[in-house]
């Protein structure tokens, strides 16, 4: 039942490239922003739709099916859990960033 508790499946396209970071030690990470859209018609009946965007983290051997297959523009499933990060920048403001760090994926085409 725990698996249950931070679960995210998101199914839209890549609005980026990945981008394949490549660790000291050999292991890489894949980043990418995704889209998925939304719709629902306002008071007067007029149909708005909306994209949201939202900050892939792919690690492990996902990264290779990433970095060989997955391109800008294509439609993907994955599935994952929700992760939150801080970091303070050059001027010392903090910045605040949540991610889905995905478990699995699934290409449907191009």
């Amino acid at each position: 039942m725990n698996t249950l508790r931070n679960k995210v499946q998101l199914i839209g396209r890549l609005g980026q490239e990945p981008e394949i970071i490549t660790f000291e030690d050999g292991n890489k990470m894949a980043k990418f922003s995704m889209a998925t859209d939304d719709s629902y018609k306002d008071k007067s009946g007029t149909k708005v739709e909306r994209a949201y965007w939202h900050n892939i983290i792919v690690k492990g051997g996902l990264v290779n099916v990433v970095e060989n297959y997955v391109t800008k523009g294509q439609e993907i499933v994955v599935e994952g859990k929700l992760t939150n990060r801080s970091w303070e920048d050059k001027e010392g403001m903090k910045n605040y960033t949540t991610e889905i760090l995905v478990n699995e994926l699934l290409m449907l085409g191009k």
